[in-house]
């Protein structure tokens, strides 16, 4: 079993060995390099990927800054989801920070597992969820939560980021200036 199979399994229960490998199949391992775009704003999200190793970060650039969505890290599922589903052109970019392995779905293939896999909706379904969910913890803790509080919650829970991705892409992410990050992260450290 591929570590991409292990994870569908992980992350969606019970799947049969064969659906896991007709499933698997269909993705292709890419490599990207440090500083590659995955995507960019604009263009049409037509893949979806699996992190088997490196980081990815999804922002977007405004006028007068790049807001951070996400990093996105190993045993995680990359896309522009909205673009991929309805088509239309992408809203974020999204860049390597590291070298990046993937397994990659085109579209076309994406679309495929549902005749090749019958209980692939309820999957699908279960995915969505819980990308939802995640976005909903999100939004909770940016409105429950005190700038200290994320700051500490995220770093309990990604130590490792902090070491491996530079810290205004945390802030950003957090939904705290660079100024404020630095005061909360020199407050945490003493």
């Amino acid at each position: 079993m591929t570590e991409l199979e292990q994870y569908i399994k992980s992350y969606f229960g019970v799947v049969k060995q064969d659906e896991l490998a007709t499933i698997g199949s269909l993705f292709k391992s890419t490599t990207l390099h440090k500083g590659d775009y995955f995507l960019k704003t604009g263009q049409r999200c037509d893949k979806l990927s699996f992190i088997q190793s490196g980081l990815l970060r999804i922002f977007v650039s405004t006028e007068n800054k790049e807001v951070t969505q996400w990093i996105s890290t190993k045993g995680y599922f990359v896309t522009d989801i909205s673009s991929l589903v309805f088509g239309g052109p992408s809203r974020w970019t999204i860049q390597t920070l590291t070298d990046a392995t993937l397994y990659t779905i085109n579209r076309t293939d994406y679309e495929r597992i549902g005749e090749l896999v019958p209980k692939w909706h309820e999957l699908e379904k279960l995915f969505i969820v819980k990308c939802f969910t995640i976005l909903e913890d999100r939004i909770f803790s940016h409105l429950s939560m005190t700038a200290e509080e994320r700051y500490h919650f995220f770093f309990e829970n990604n130590r490792e980021l902090f070491n491996q991705v530079p810290l205004q892409y945390i802030a950003s992410m957090l939904g705290m200036t660079p100024e404020t990050f630095s005061r909360i992260r020199k407050k945490q450290i003493s």
